[in-house]
């Protein structure tokens, strides 16, 4: 996989000139985000080169707003101890990652793991993989890296879930799913408001994601997906890594084109759905 340059591509810019008023209005509030040609940053900038790499996918780390990014480490990266201000979730998309109280034993997570880190809690991170790449994502900002002597107790407890771990399910009031060879596992939230599961799609899955909600933002962990907004469309190649949102009640046409199960993180306001 090639991570050192992304494009954002929103739904204008797949049609040429005049072609874009065509588009269903349904997909008018639709932004899919490709693997190349995005500029990536640092996640802690005070720290340079030292720091892991860093590229948002949706809204700004910087600000007091939710966000969501990428995260890539060097091979045998590790933090010094530190906390952070506010808490957040990781997901391993390629890669081994280990993120623990920092006289904890390493836990290497392989792909599709997930973690959560409680704001105030005192930490390291590691990598141990020669690529490792994660997907990171905050509820509130902005992201900031303190010293561990500011550490403090918000109430919550950290989450390390190996993927082994995970319990898949056919049938679940999280998604409806109307497919074969399509299972999902929760991760967070209220389902009532905002929360996240992972989707897990066959090798050769063609079939469909529909939201219906105000919200829908997925980030594909495994595998690789040609997406199309419909049926006339030409697929778009979405390699782990990749972005598709939308904030209206969409249908996201999507097949596996991976030799093996493709996973994707869903962020979701209400239950999506999933068709053959």
């Amino acid at each position: 996989m090639k991570y050192l340059t992304w494009r954002k591509l929103t739904i204008a810019s797949l049609v040429v000139g005049t072609c874009a008023a065509l588009l269903p209005s349904a997909y008018a509030d639709t932004k899919v985000v490709s693997a190349e040609n995005v500029e990536w940053g640092y996640l802690n900038p005070a720290r340079g080169d030292k720091s892991p790499g860093a590229a948002d996918l949706w809204g700004d780390r910087t600000k007091n707003t939710a966000a969501g990014m990428l995260v890539r480490f060097n091979k045998g990266f590790e933090s010094p101890p530190h906390i952070h201000n506010i808490t957040y979730r990781g997901i391993v998309i390629e890669g081994e990652m280990h993120n623990a109280d920092p006289s904890a034993a390493k836990m290497w997570m392989p792909t599709g793991s997930f973690w959560t880190q409680p704001a105030g809690e005192d930490h390291t991170t590691a990598a141990k993989d020669k690529t490792n790449l994660i997907y990171l994502e905050i509820d509130e900002g902005p992201y900031l890296v303190k010293p561990s002597k500011e550490h403090f107790d918000n109430g919550e407890r950290p989450v390390n879930l190996h993927i082994n771990n995970m319990v898949w399910l056919q049938k679940s009031d999280l998604v409806n799913i109307a497919a074969e060879g399509v299972s999902a596992t929760y991760l967070w939230g209220d389902t009532n408001s905002v929360y996240g599961t992972l989707v897990k799609l066959s090798s050769g899955f063609e079939g469909s994601i529909t939201s219906s909600g105000d919200e829908f933002k997925a980030v594909v962990i495994k595998g690789s997906l040609n997406y199309k907004q419909d049926s006339n469309a030409k697929a778009l190649a979405l390699d782990a890594g990749s972005y598709i949102e939308s904030s209206t009640p969409v249908t996201h046409e999507v097949r596996n084109v991976s030799d093996a199960d493709a996973i994707v993180y869903v962020r979701s306001s209400s239950k999506y759905q999933v068709n053959s």
